[in-house]
Formats: structure tokens, C-alpha cells, sequence
């Protein structure tokens, strides 16, 4: 699935998944949601991001994890 606010280029943070025109890479703002940041302090952090781009970080590691093969162990 195409995700217009995400890039992933070698030439920027070597491959990692960011948000389109930063070099704020998708995991960064997971990590700051799952400790328990808001989205408003992610962008007082962040002031080039909006709240599309934390949503698009999100729907993006969403759609990542719905192709992952599931082990049963």
C-alpha cells in the first residue's frame, strides 16, 4: 500500500522509514506515542510534522505488521 507521507530512500537516515521532506524517521514517533507522548508534544518537538504525519506513521507501521508471516511457536 502506497503511503504518500512516508519515504524510504538509502540516501536519508540509510534507508529508514521517514516522514516525507524530514529526516523524522516513522520510528521515532512510535517510540514517542508507545512512551506515552501526545501527538501535540510530538509536534512541539517536531514543528515541521503535523498530526497527518503521526497518522501516517501509524497506518504505515499498521500496514508493515499486517504482512509480517505469523509464527506459531
Amino acid at each position: 500500500m502506497p503511503h504518500e507521507r512516508i519515504e524510504i530512500s538509502p540516501d536519508i537516515m540509510d534507508g529508514k522509514p521517514v516522514i516525507r521532506g524530514t529526516r523524522v524517521p516513522v520510528e521515532l514517533v512510535l517510540r514517542k506515542l508507545g512512551a506515552g507522548a501526545s501527538p501535540e508534544a510530538i509536534l512541539a518537538d517536531h514543528p515541521r510534522l503535523t498530526p497527518r504525519d503521526i497518522q501516517a506513521a501509524q497506518a504505515f507501521a499498521a500496514d508493515y505488521l499486517a504482512d509480517e508471516d505469523i509464527v506459531y511457536g
